[in-house]
């Protein structure tokens, strides 16, 4: 009993890391004012940190695979 309560403990915190990790959200694609069509596509979850967007340096993007510049 112990192991099975143990291998669901690691499975939840498993899926609770994976979940935090790929915090992301689809932006579906829009017409601009000016005519210009801007595809859909993912980008990560708004949050008080630019740290930990695909764009900042030292990030990458995992759809795209893009390195962050910024």
């Amino acid at each position: 009993m112990k192991k099975i309560s143990a291998a669901f403990a690691l499975f939840a915190l498993m899926m609770t890391i994976a979940s935090v990790s790929y915090a992301d959200t689809y932006v579906n694609g829009y017409t601009r004012s000016n005519g210009t069509y801007v595809e859909g596509h993912y980008r990560s979850d708004a949050n008080d940190t630019k740290a930990d967007n695909w764009s900042t340096r030292g990030n990458t993007n995992p759809y795209t695979g893009k390195k962050g510049y910024k």
